[in-house]
Protein backbone atom coordinates (compact mmCIF):
# COMPACT_ATOMS: atom_id res chain seq x y z
CA UNK A 1 0.00 0.00 0.00
CA UNK A 2 1.10 3.83 -0.74
CA UNK A 3 2.41 4.92 1.88
CA UNK A 4 1.65 8.74 1.02
CA UNK A 5 -1.98 8.18 0.56
CA UNK A 6 -4.45 6.64 3.11
CA UNK A 7 -6.91 4.33 1.62
CA UNK A 8 -10.22 5.76 1.47
CA UNK A 9 -12.42 2.86 0.08
CA UNK A 10 -13.42 -0.78 0.72
CA UNK A 11 -14.34 -2.72 -1.91
CA UNK A 12 -15.25 -6.50 -1.47
CA UNK A 13 -17.37 -8.62 -3.56
CA UNK A 14 -19.40 -12.53 -3.45
CA UNK A 15 -19.06 -13.13 -7.26
CA UNK A 16 -20.14 -17.15 -8.31
CA UNK A 17 -18.52 -17.01 -11.87
CA UNK A 18 -14.96 -18.03 -11.21
CA UNK A 19 -13.74 -16.23 -14.89
CA UNK A 20 -15.85 -12.94 -13.99
CA UNK A 21 -14.56 -12.65 -10.16
CA UNK A 22 -10.76 -13.50 -12.04
CA UNK A 23 -11.63 -10.35 -14.47
CA UNK A 24 -12.72 -8.24 -11.28
CA UNK A 25 -9.77 -8.89 -9.25
CA UNK A 26 -7.47 -7.64 -12.11
CA UNK A 27 -9.58 -4.60 -12.68
CA UNK A 28 -9.34 -3.98 -9.24
CA UNK A 29 -5.13 -4.71 -9.46
CA UNK A 30 -5.49 -2.65 -12.49
CA UNK A 31 -6.68 0.55 -10.80
CA UNK A 32 -4.28 0.12 -7.87
CA UNK A 33 -6.36 -1.28 -5.27
CA UNK A 34 -4.19 -3.62 -2.86
CA UNK A 35 -5.75 -7.27 -2.08
CA UNK A 36 -6.18 -7.58 1.74
CA UNK A 37 -8.83 -11.33 1.10
CA UNK A 38 -9.11 -12.94 -1.52
CA UNK A 39 -12.59 -10.91 -2.59
CA UNK A 40 -11.42 -7.91 -0.63
CA UNK A 41 -9.59 -4.73 -1.70
CA UNK A 42 -8.63 -1.26 -0.15
CA UNK A 43 -7.49 1.40 -2.05
CA UNK A 44 -7.41 4.96 -2.42
CA UNK A 45 -9.07 6.77 -5.65
CA UNK A 46 -10.52 9.65 -6.73
CA UNK A 47 -14.81 9.48 -7.04
CA UNK A 48 -14.48 9.85 -10.73
CA UNK A 49 -12.30 6.59 -10.42
CA UNK A 50 -14.37 4.59 -8.22
CA UNK A 51 -17.26 5.64 -10.25
CA UNK A 52 -15.79 4.30 -13.38
CA UNK A 53 -14.62 1.47 -11.70
CA UNK A 54 -17.65 0.00 -10.91
CA UNK A 55 -19.11 0.86 -14.33
CA UNK A 56 -16.23 -1.29 -15.62
CA UNK A 57 -17.18 -3.89 -12.42
CA UNK A 58 -21.16 -3.85 -13.38
CA UNK A 59 -19.70 -4.13 -17.39
CA UNK A 60 -17.56 -7.49 -16.29
CA UNK A 61 -20.46 -8.57 -14.05
CA UNK A 62 -23.02 -8.49 -16.89
CA UNK A 63 -26.39 -10.86 -15.76
CA UNK A 64 -24.69 -12.97 -13.56
CA UNK A 65 -25.27 -13.36 -9.92
CA UNK A 66 -22.75 -11.35 -7.72
CA UNK A 67 -23.06 -8.62 -5.01
CA UNK A 68 -20.21 -6.02 -5.16
CA UNK A 69 -19.98 -3.05 -2.46
CA UNK A 70 -17.50 -0.26 -2.62
CA UNK A 71 -17.55 1.59 0.88
CA UNK A 72 -16.07 4.70 1.09
CA UNK A 73 -14.14 5.53 4.41
CA UNK A 74 -12.19 8.30 6.30
CA UNK A 75 -8.81 8.62 7.31
CA UNK A 76 -9.81 8.95 10.79
CA UNK A 77 -12.05 5.81 10.45
CA UNK A 78 -9.57 4.01 8.51
CA UNK A 79 -6.72 4.57 11.27
CA UNK A 80 -9.28 3.35 14.31
CA UNK A 81 -9.34 -0.16 12.33
CA UNK A 82 -8.44 -2.60 13.88
CA UNK A 83 -6.09 -5.80 12.71
CA UNK A 84 -5.03 -8.83 12.96
CA UNK A 85 -2.48 -10.65 10.47
CA UNK A 86 -0.52 -13.87 11.42
CA UNK A 87 1.67 -15.08 9.19
CA UNK A 88 2.48 -19.03 8.89
CA UNK A 89 5.24 -20.54 10.66
CA UNK A 90 8.01 -21.90 8.13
Amino acid sequence: MSAEKIPNLILVYDIVDDRKRAKIADACLDYGLDRIQFSAFVGWLVPSQQQELMVKIKRILGKSPGNVQLVPICANDWNKRKVIDQKEKD
